[in-house]
């Protein structure tokens, strides 16, 4: 702080030796954020500290170690992850995904990957449901917490309960007293966590994102059995029911994890979709829809937060901004990895996130505008016989020819997985040839009232069904 003209303002925020830095949130944003935060500070010989707040254990199966998540990051991610040092150990990765299965009512077809590299990992953010037999596999947020502390960062297994503002720096209470002051706060709470009401009195300009309800259980098959009814590929559903923009069954070690993605799922909803006849055809004879190990309806954004920093705080990941749907852990990546770099080497101060930390966040939000209007288009198909019906088709012919002339096949696999920004599989569409195909596709589908599996299956023996 320095006087001028009798008035105490806020000058040249910079993060210094033996500056605190306080992180409310030890999930992914809140890990990342803390890793680069020390990662890079120690290659510029700058001493700084780090304390991450989280209640929750991430090692405890059941609801005190979940942190509500399908549990899907794709190849791109772990290869982008890999180059900053962070290797997910196999006791993390559950299975390799290396298809997906398309289930429609008009049909089932299998999209392998389009090249090799894209795979995709199923994970759990905690080690597991309250019924887990037998921790087999570690948590993703229990690993990626350990290597920030790896780094240096302390972690304080304690909710904070209020923040207050002394002389421009926060403090934050967790039981009876206030902490020292720090330099920096960061928020990492994701827009579940009642640490959002600590916004209540925060005097700022941020606004929290826009958020909807979501659906997600688990069901214990093994190991055994989820190889053979559901082997290493995720099963993704386009079906015409009001309100569900998506829905997938992810295997992973003895657990399926069964998410949908819409417009404030609800149990209705969720009824509707667990009864239809492609959901029970995943599952083995005599399974039950009721039979789950445990369920959650967290929120998820739809819109990103409005002023997500100022003078010494940022809010990361889900509470600041994330993909539309996808890829939240790589949109968590993203934004920690920006405002951790922008905090060390240019500044804490609202005008220092605004220039270099904002610009990651708006290019993440354009991009959601653009997935919006691609879920919009998926809507249509979605309604339409004759659509999905081409769709399949065109699927299926394409997997028999080669990879990189897999146009729908791309397309569907960067929308299910978030491998790609939704700017480019768009511009994919626009492809002449893809347009042509698709077209073509739509044409058989209106003239052509029905075609046998076993027609479709001389073509293309991954199609399962046509109904």
């Amino acid at each position: 702080m320095v006087r001028i003209k009798g008035i105490m303002v806020q000058r040249d925020l910079q993060l210094h030796d033996g500056s605190r830095v306080a992180v409310i949130g030890g999930g992914p944003a809140g890990s990342f954020f803390s890793f680069f935060l020390l990662d890079t500070a120690k290659r510029i010989d700058l001493d700084v500290h780090v304390d991450i707040f989280e209640p929750r254990n991430f090692f405890t199966p059941g609801p005190i170690g979940c942190n509500m998540c399908g549990g899907i990051i794709s190849e791109s991610l772990v290869q982008m992850l890999a180059a900053e040092g962070i290797i997910l150990p196999p006791t993390v990765v559950q299975r390799g995904i290396d298809s997906y299965t398309l289930h429609m009512d008009v049909g089932s077809v299998r999209i392998n990957t389009p090249v090799q590299e894209k795979r995709i990992a199923a994970i759990s953010r905690g080690p597991g449901p309250r019924d887990l037999k037998e921790i087999k596999w570690d948590s993703f947020d229990g690993h990626m917490q350990n290597l920030a502390v790896d780094k240096g960062a302390h972690l304080i297994n304690e909710r904070v309960r209020e923040i207050s503002w002394i002389d421009g720096q926060p403090r934050l209470k967790t039981g009876k007293e206030f902490s020292d002051s720090y330099d920096l706060l960061v928020f990492a709470t994701g827009v579940n966590a009642t640490s959002q009401k600590l916004l209540k009195n925060f005097d700022s300009d941020y606004e929290s994102p826009q958020t909807t309800k979501t659906f997600i259980q688990e069901y214990y098959l093994g190991e055994k059995v989820i190889a053979d009814v559901l082997g290493s590929s995720m099963h993704v559903f386009l079906l015409d029911i009001p309100r569900l923009e998506f829905a997938a069954i992810i295997p992973k070690g003895d657990y399926v994890t069964v998410c949908l993605l819409g417009e404030d799922v609800d149990k209705k909803l969720v009824d509707e979709f667990m009864n239809t006849p492609e959901v029970k055809a995943c599952f083995p004879a005599g399974w039950s829809p009721d039979a789950r190990s445990c369920l959650c309806s967290p929120r998820i954004s739809t819109a990103g937060a409005r002023h997500p920093y100022g003078d010494r705080f940022v809010f990361i990941g889900d509470c600041g901004v994330t993909r539309l749907y996808k890829d939240g852990i790589g949109a968590a990546y993203r934004t920690a990895k920006a405002a951790a770099m922008t905090a060390v080497l240019q500044g804490i101060s609202a005008e220092d996130f605004a220039e270099h930390y904002d610009p990651a966040c708006h290019r993440i939000e354009n991009d959601n505008l653009i997935g919006k209007f691609v879920f919009f288009v998926t809507r249509q198909i979605q309604r339409r016989r004759f659509t999905r019906r081409a769709v399949l088709r065109m699927t299926a012919n394409e997997q028999t020819a080669d990879p990189t002339k897999r146009q729908l096949s791309t397309v569907l696999w960067d929308t299910f997985t978030g491998s790609a920004p939704y700017r480019e599989i768009l511009l994919r569409t626009f492809d002449p040839r893809f347009i042509s195909r698709m077209c073509g596709n739509i044409v058989i589908s209106l003239t052509t009232r029905h075609q046998t599996a076993a027609h479709l299956n001389e073509q293309q023996t991954t199609v399962i069904k046509e109904r």
